[in-house]
């Protein structure tokens, strides 16, 4: 039978664009690098999309295409957490009513099946739970003789070695290593929003992907693009040591975390009073299970001042002021009268609403009352990977680590989705976390963009500022991983010059036209008086960069586009104006510099200064790996 297109039938009756784009990714992905397989050798896929953009569903729209080439085994590996697995498995067994669907403790099902029709198998990333199904998988006669086909939801999480830099194999990863060689072939295919430590793999690790597809996410996804734009509409700063000084403060302070609360509770009337049945609040403070407790702690002692200081002047005033803000992007909005009386009966219903703690001492089990109801749910890692909110509308986000990781920030911004209503989304993060989002999303568009383009990927190139890494070390092999930044804007968030006057006297003949090609020596002496002051943005490593350009051709050259008297905001997320960054985007192989004299009227200690952006070559910087390594 055709499974692939039974599975878009059942897809469309509910959504036909979702179908159309599953069918996408089968045609495009089918022909080259399933048909053609070998039958004799083990190959290793990506298959990435955006961050709760759909991928379980074409994960699903693979596994059928597959078998309708022959593959009559599937492994769907997930998380280890026994919720996402069974919601993983009762969504294979309604969405693969042709397959046969086994759970982990369905071995006798999986056997009495003889392949009649084909198995997918759910399985959490658990050792004990591997090693089981491994065991398993040899045992039987069919296995050896037929070829796998491995589906790994989020590998990027647990499946690769961490234990690379000590010539040690992990646990996991060697039992999905030797489930693999229970067949005499296999395709592993790798699923991930945040791939970049899958695509750091050196191809001796035997878990670099020899194939990589990007699927679009549908018309109505709000991702990084939509939340971390230029216009900044959604975003709401909030201060750097906010989260620090709430905890220490017993009164009724103006202060970030208190606008979110009146946000979500303005926004929550606006979206039940229209019919929806809930709305959620997601605070992510730190890592600390203590620091969990005392943010929710403090969130019940603002909802109760609220309760009993509704009917005051001070407070409809605190709530005015949120209601005007979203009224900004929420055209159509309720009148706030209307609103307020819903929100008046909420804050006085001890049951209206819900404040959920989720973290390593609280789990799952005891707490996913988020499906219905207003709620405000505090967590900290356990928010990330797999954890769907629906109607997630406001989000308090303070957390910044000391080297904070790309993949896993952007796994836990649960932000993204379908189901959310841009126009009511407020997100308060500090400044210099907003910078490192913004960072993440461009790169992120960087390499979906190489991703598109590229007929090899044996060097995809993954740029970010120095202090951002692309993910945990311990599963980057040291030997392999060179590390550069480039094709993405950079530029310091506390800038600092050497001599203010030196840079007027070597900037005095560059006027404001379009952009001048220069030595890029000249270059490095702009950059020699920038201060190394900041942590996010040092002169010295791009210094370091343009020096090896400058060693392979002394007479490298570079695009210079310099502008003066400009009146920007100090913590501004992004620097550039969108002229300049379209002018400075059109150069992609050779490093453009663009330096702002800023009038210091908005911040910036008073002062006027200059600040430099730096675009280096998009084929030149990137962390890359060696392969012989």
């Amino acid at each position: 039978m055709n499974y692939l297109q039974s599975y878009l039938d059942r897809v469309a009756v509910k959504n036909t664009a979702l179908a159309t784009a599953i069918k996408k990714t089968a045609d495009d992905i089918v022909p080259q690098y399933i048909r053609n397989f070998t039958y004799k050798d083990h190959v290793v896929s990506l298959l990435v999309g955006d961050v709760q953009s759909g991928k379980t569903s074409h994960m699903f729209g693979l596994i059928c295409a597959a078998a309708d080439e022959g593959f009559p085994i599937f492994i769907l590996l997930t998380t280890d957490n026994i919720i996402l697995q069974q919601q993983t498995l009762k969504r294979a067994v309604y969405d693969l009513p042709d397959f046969c669907v086994c759970d982990e403790t369905e071995y006798i099902k999986f056997q009495q099946n003889q392949l009649r029709k084909p198995a997918v198998i759910v399985l959490k990333k658990n050792s004990s739970v591997l090693k089981l199904w491994k065991n398993n998988l040899a045992s039987t006669q069919f296995c050896i003789g037929n070829p796998l086909f491995i589906v790994d939801d989020e590998a990027d999480a647990a499946s690769l070695n961490t234990l690379v830099n000590k010539q040690r194999q992990s646990q996991i990863n060697k039992k999905l290593e030797e489930i693999k060689k229970t067949s005499s072939s296999s395709i592993y295919l790798e699923v991930t929003g945040t791939p970049q430590a899958n695509l750091l793999q050196t191809k001796q690790s035997g878990w670099k992907p020899y194939f990589i597809y990007y699927f679009q996410p549908g018309a109505n996804y709000i991702g990084g693009n939509r939340i971390f734009n230029t216009d900044r509409d959604i975003i709401r700063l909030t201060d750097n040591e906010e989260s620090k000084e709430i905890l220490d403060d017993d009164e009724f302070p103006e202060n970030g975390l208190l606008h979110a609360v009146l946000t979500h509770l303005l926004t929550s009337a606006q979206i039940i009073m229209n019919g929806g049945i809930v709305c959620n609040f997601l605070v992510h403070p730190s890592v600390r299970v203590a620091d969990h407790r005392a943010f929710a702690e403090k969130i019940g002692c603002y909802l109760n001042e609220i309760s009993q200081s509704v009917d005051e002047d001070t407070t409809i005033d605190a709530f005015q002021m949120c209601y005007n803000d979203l009224r900004t992007t929420k055209n159509d909005i309720l009148p706030f009268d209307s609103l307020y009386g819903f929100i008046r009966k909420s804050v006085q219903d001890d049951d209206a609403i819900k404040i959920l703690t989720i973290n390593s001492k609280v789990s799952f089990e005891e707490n996913t009352q988020y499906e219905k109801g207003i709620n405000i749910i505090v967590g900290g890692n356990s928010l990330g990977r797999g954890v769907t909110f629906p109607c997630l509308q406001t989000i308090y986000y303070c957390r910044v680590a000391k080297n904070p990781q790309a993949d896993t920030m952007w796994q836990h911004a649960r932000m993204f989705g379908y189901d959310r209503d841009a126009n009511l989304m407020r997100i308060f993060m500090p400044p210099r976390l907003y910078k490192l989002f913004v960072d993440i999303n461009a790169t992120n568009n960087s390499l979906i963009a190489q991703i598109q383009k590229r007929k090899s990927f044996d060097d995809i190139k993954i740029a970010y500022p120095p202090t951002l890494r692309p993910t945990r070390k311990n599963v980057l092999d040291n030997r392999a991983v060179l590390t550069f930044c480039g094709g993405v804007n950079y530029f310091p968030f506390a800038p600092s010059n050497k001599d203010i006057s030196i840079l007027d006297k070597l900037l005095e003949k560059f006027d404001c036209k379009e952009s001048y090609i220069v030595n890029l020596k000249f270059v490095v002496s702009l950059l020699e008086q920038v201060e190394n002051s900041c942590d996010d943005w040092t002169a010295d490593t791009f210094i370091g960069f343009l020096n090896s350009i400058i060693a392979e051709n002394s007479l490298s050259q570079a695009r210079l586009i310099v502008r003066r008297d400009r009146d920007i905001a100090e913590g501004t997320g992004t620097l550039l104006s969108e002229n300049d960054r379209k002018l400075g985007d059109s150069f992609t192989d050779i490093t453009v510099l663009t330096m702002y004299k800023v009038t210091g009227n908005k911040g910036w200690n008073g002062k006027q200064i200059w600040i430099p952006n730096i675009k280096l070559p998009n084929d030149r910087i990137y962390y890359s790996v060696k392969q012989d390594g």
